[in-house]
């Protein structure tokens, strides 16, 4: 049973949204990708007024566990889907555990974990066989605008 209490859990959810802020601020100012909002926040509303009531706990079923965001890169052109984590330190067996319930429903998914020591990308199907987290490739995100975004982070956490 989780004992977290309302406040505890707010703090929860406002330390994941900065997360995501800075994965898609992070995204957005590296010309070679579009970033999309994908995850149940973004879809959810938006496709429950177009539903009959009846449809509705299906969908919303099928669609609870999407990732965050579409990471479309220009090239090569390719579409990765991205869950976004706040961690305040890397627990691999949690990690796992979310890769594995990402994965049954996308199989093609990404985790991007931001921590206040540092951001990690790994592709779901893989973290099964790691024993840590792989940080962000510097030829994705160069280095300095890295540090630029977990300074931030740090702020803010």
């Amino acid at each position: 049973m989780n004992n977290q209490t309302p406040i505890d859990f707010s703090k929860q959810l406002i330390k994941g949204k900065i997360a995501e802020l800075i994965f898609e601020q992070m995204f957005r100012r590296v010309s070679g990708y579009t970033v999309i909002p994908f995850g149940y926040e973004s879809i959810i509303p938006e496709l429950v007024q177009y539903t009959e009531q009846e449809d509705r706990n299906d969908l919303i079923e099928n669609i609870r566990n999407a990732p965050d965001f579409a990471l479309v890169s220009h090239n090569p052109k390719q579409v990765l889907l991205v869950e976004v984590k706040y961690r305040s330190s890397i627990n691999m067996e949690k990690i796992k555990e979310t890769a594995k319930r990402i994965c049954n429903q996308w199989k093609l998914a990404w985790i991007f974990c931001a921590t206040p020591n540092g951001l990690f990308f790994d592709f779901c199907a893989d973290i099964e066989n790691l024993n840590s987290l792989t940080p962000l490739d510097e030829q994705i995100i160069p280095r300095e605008i890295q540090e630029e975004y977990l300074s931030l982070l740090r702020e803010f956490i």
